[in-house]
């Protein structure tokens, strides 16, 4: 590649998914480290006539900051790939296949990865009645960043009829599953590489929620996280084998629920597969890749350094 002040990265960022704001978070964090590291940047607030704003600024390379759907689930990748603009991340196929819940688990089982057991249904169906045994976990059928997620305890007497009302599930088709107690844990790929795992304690105390991803204070995290050896190494083993699965490229990053409770089995599941993971002040990967040694400038430059086409 040309000398970094010879690059024009074009920053995408904000969109008009649910998480609008994160993604807004995120690209100007990643623009502003990218113009530390010396490259040339342009910030670019996407709109539906993204390929005009595209053509406007003239990139080199296209790094990909947006979140939730268009941004992260294939279509912008497509736009990208017609344009033959390099980007960051994973390409259209494993971006829309990790952004599908239930597509990305019938690869997972395939590759005799640990999953818990699910069910989609209409959403109208998950709330008239219990379509599982609770506790389980209520969730959009292709969303990120925990939006629209609700768990259902054990000894709930009905399903939560708020998720009719709930803007992310509205009129749609919802993943039932199974609600596995204990650690959430994350881990992340860097190219073919899995970096270290941390253990999320968050402040709500149920699950790793929206506001526990992205308020300051919302979570802690524990880096490394002190699980016995052999699982510490089974989850950077599944995370990679997870991410060969869908076809992943770049960053990306694997949540997990581990059941390390009195009386549980020790049960370790994967939850999904994240190809466009935060880049904000709290967020994981650049946690993930400073313990790993590498600063956040040279977390941004190495995605850069890494775009193409054909992903």
């Amino acid at each position: 590649m040309s000398a970094r002040k010879d690059i024009h990265v074009a920053v995408l960022k904000g969109g008009w998914s649910a998480e609008r704001e994160v993604s807004l978070d995120s690209g100007a964090a990643c623009g502003a480290a990218l113009e530390r590291a010396g490259y040339r940047v342009t910030s670019i607030d996407v709109t539906r006539d993204i390929v005009t704003q595209l053509a406007a600024v003239k990139p080199d390379v296209a790094f990909n900051a947006l979140h939730g759907k268009w941004g992260e689930d294939g279509c912008v990748q497509g736009v990208l790939e017609t344009l033959q603009i390099p980007y960051t991340h994973s390409g259209v196929l494993a971006s829309s296949l990790a952004m599908h819940k239930e597509r990305a688990k019938v690869l997972f089982a395939a590759a005799g990865l640990p999953l818990a057991e699910s069910i989609v249904v209409p959403v109208e169906e998950a709330a008239r009645d219990h379509v599982m045994a609770p506790p389980y976990v209520i969730k959009p059928e292709a969303e990120g960043s925990s939006v629209g997620v609700h768990v259902v305890l054990a000894g709930a007497n009905r399903p939560p009829r708020e998720i009719l009302e709930d803007g992310a599930l509205r009129s749609r088709r919802v993943m039932v599953e199974r609600y596995v107690a204990g650690r959430e844990l994350t881990c992340a790929v860097l190219g073919e590489r899995a970096l270290g795992v941390i253990d999320i304690v968050s402040k709500a105390g149920v699950f790793y929620d929206y506001t526990a991803k992205y308020a300051p204070g919302g979570s802690h995290h524990i880096l490394p996280a002190e699980l016995p050896a052999k699982v510490y190494a089974r989850v950077q083993e599944i995370t990679l084998s997870a991410y060969r699965a869908l076809g992943c490229r770049g960053v990306a990053r694997a949540d997990f629920r581990y059941d390390d409770t009195e009386g549980g089995k020790g049960e370790l599941i994967i939850l999904e597969m994240n190809t466009q993971p935060g880049m904000t002040a709290t967020s994981l990967v650049p946690e993930l890749a400073a313990y790993d040694g590498m600063s956040f400038e040279e977390l941004v430059s190495w995605m850069v350094e890494d775009a193409t086409c054909d992903r």
